[in-house]
């Protein structure tokens, strides 16, 4: 049997259980901490280059991921981190104050509703919440209302000038369509990090519909990225299920 954190017990069976809170909620009973895409030092260099510590940071989705507290550690320090579990919320809650990251609030919070105001944060991160369970070319109608309700929700609650950073699998072709979904005014840049993964850091700037001809940076290689069908594979994130990607890769 897998012990928690072991990237066995982090893949479930389907990835239609992502969007189920029991999952989540057993889940983060049983495991300390799990990393989607790499950890924090992986991309510290793109976070330093567009967060400042005076902005008002929102990270969705945070499970029991550490970047919160890493961030905390580089001088951001007004940073809100919700998930939809009141499980990983909780035990967020205690890792923080038992390590003195007293002034990182956490809260029980649904991406697709969120409840603060308009323009409430600077910047609004997240990592590996959006999931295609399905052919990316053609997703299901239900993909596309959650990943645009999310990407709304997003949008309100920055501020003008503010700066979305999601960090994902999904190549540029794919996301493209939902960042310029009707009602959304952002500018795109993205930027790659990872050795035998190239994994996505996207920034889109509230107020811009200006979209993005290229790479930013790249790191571990001077080269362009190249996309092959081995990489749309990856887009669709059953692709998970028949890999181990996780923090060591």
């Amino acid at each position: 049997m897998a012990e928690p954190g072991d990237k066995g017990d982090a893949i479930p069976s389907n990835t239609a259980l992502y969007l189920e809170p029991t999952y989540w909620n057993d889940r983060f009973a049983r495991e300390e901490h799990y990393e989607w895409f790499k950890d924090y030092s992986h991309f510290r260099h793109l976070i330093l280059a567009n967060v400042k510590p005076t902005d008002r940071v929102l990270e969705v989705g945070c499970g029991n991921s550490q970047m919160g507290m890493e961030m905390f550690k580089d001088g951001i320090r007004q940073i809100t981190r919700t998930d939809l579990s009141p499980v990983a919320v909780k035990h967020m809650q205690e890792r923080c104050a038992a390590l003195g990251f007293e002034g990182i609030r956490h809260e029980v919070a649904d991406m697709l509703d969120l409840p603060f105001g308009d323009g409430s944060f600077d910047v609004v991160i997240e990592k590996g919440t959006v999931v295609n369970s399905g052919d990316p070319w053609k997703p299901s109608e239900d993909v596309v209302k959650r990943v645009t309700k999310m990407l709304q929700e997003t949008h309100r609650v920055l501020t003008p000038g503010g700066i979305f950073i999601s960090i994902a699998f999904g190549q540029p072709h794919f996301r493209r369509p939902y960042f310029e979904a009707e009602g959304l005014s952002w500018s795109m840049k993205w930027a790659t990090f990872g050795d035998s993964f190239h994994y996505f850091f996207y920034t889109l700037r509230k107020g811009s519909k200006e979209m993005n001809q290229g790479p930013t940076a790249s790191i571990h290689t001077e080269e362009k990225v190249t996309f092959d069908l081995e990489h749309e594979f990856m887009d669709n994130e059953d692709f998970l299920l028949h890999s181990s990607i996780g923090d060591d890769d």
